[in-house]
């Protein structure tokens, strides 16, 4: 086990925390305080299958989810740590291939990877690689995101096409013959919600919107907000393979899972400049306004179809598919 640390591991992630290999990370207080007045902590597993996808990996979707997560509470992401669960007779040169797709979106998102964990279990007791990622970031003094922010009047803004990653699972589990070149929108977006923030500190809500898509973090934000949210359907950027896509296998868009988009709500006197900031970024090049918020007596979101019609877009039950992340 030490060789393997030392040598798969500590080879791809060295740094000089991680490389005194002690059973913990420990930073100066004073360093982080420099970057804000609040801490932001997270962690997720990600058990995806298959491990590589079109656009990504298990090791790059486990960096930039736990990024993600700390972003979208306007925290800049410093530390990760990594623990890893693996299933004897897994090849070694799979697991290289997954620490050093880590690395490289450790370097994109601007993080180290200080500390973790690797454990073996026997064949059948896992599916080859499962981790473990959690991280530690610094939120700027000043800046209050909260899914219970939205007012009235505020404008909801996406960074991109929606369901990629969902779309990119689908194909790659070669169970439904179909043929596409979606690719996962797997990427790191503290970068974008940083020239989100320059353009309009006031940014009230945001969030990711992986698991359960675009229509779950809307009616969380509806509910914790005690508002109704209107979103366009004409308005929603979507990929045409995405959209057959979903035609063909009875699929809402709106539900599939995103791993590189986030979900944003802002006043809407500030809509078009953030909208603006965020086309500027090579993450937002996509961004689109899709709706507003509205004053209403219970918690509502609401989709204007492209016929004129409308229709509630309620939480999901359960997924639409399995271990996408």
């Amino acid at each position: 086990m030490r060789e393997l640390i030392e040598d798969v591991f500590l080879g791809a992630f060295d740094n000089p925390v991680l490389r005194l290999l002690e059973d913990q990370a420990v930073f100066p207080l004073a360093e982080l305080a420099q970057g804000g007045d609040r801490l932001a902590f997270t962690t997720d597993t990600f058990v995806v299958d298959p491990l590589f996808f079109p656009g990504g990996d298990i090791g790059a979707l486990a960096v930039a989810g736990t990024v993600n997560d700390l972003a979208v509470s306007g925290a800049r992401p410093l530390y990760l740590s990594c623990a890893m669960v693996l299933e004897e007779g897994l090849p070694l040169e799979i697991l290289r291939r997954v620490v050093a797709s880590m690395r490289h979106m450790a370097d994109r998102a601007g993080v180290s990877i200080v500390t973790g964990d690797t454990k073996v279990v026997e064949r059948g007791s896992a599916d080859k690689i499962f981790i473990n990622t959690a991280g530690i970031g610094i939120v700027p003094a000043g800046i209050a995101i909260s899914a219970s922010g939205a007012r009235p009047g505020d404008a909801v803004l996406v960074n991109g096409t929606l369901g990629d990653h969902g779309t990119a699972i689908l194909v790659a589990r070669n169970q439904l013959a179909l043929q596409t070149d979606v690719t996962s929108d797997c990427q790191p977006l503290a970068g974008l919600v940083g020239a989100m923030l320059a353009a309009c500190p006031e940014i009230r809500c945001l969030r990711d919107a992986t698991r359960g898509g675009v229509a779950t973090v809307l009616n969380e934000f509806a509910a914790s907000s005690g508002v109704a949210i209107r979103i366009r359907e004409e308005g929603l950027p979507l990929r045409e393979e995405v959209r057959g896509a979903c035609e063909i296998l009875g699929l809402d868009p709106l539900y599939l899972a995103n791993e590189g988009k986030l979900v944003a709500i802002v006043p809407g006197w500030a809509a078009h400049e953030v909208l603006a900031a965020m086309r500027a970024h090579p993450a937002g090049r996509d961004a689109a306004l899709i709706g507003e918020v509205l004053e209403a007596p219970e918690p509502v979101v609401v989709l204007e179809t492209s016929f004129g019609g409308q229709r509630i877009v309620d939480t999901l039950v359960g997924e639409q598919l399995p271990r996408i992340c």
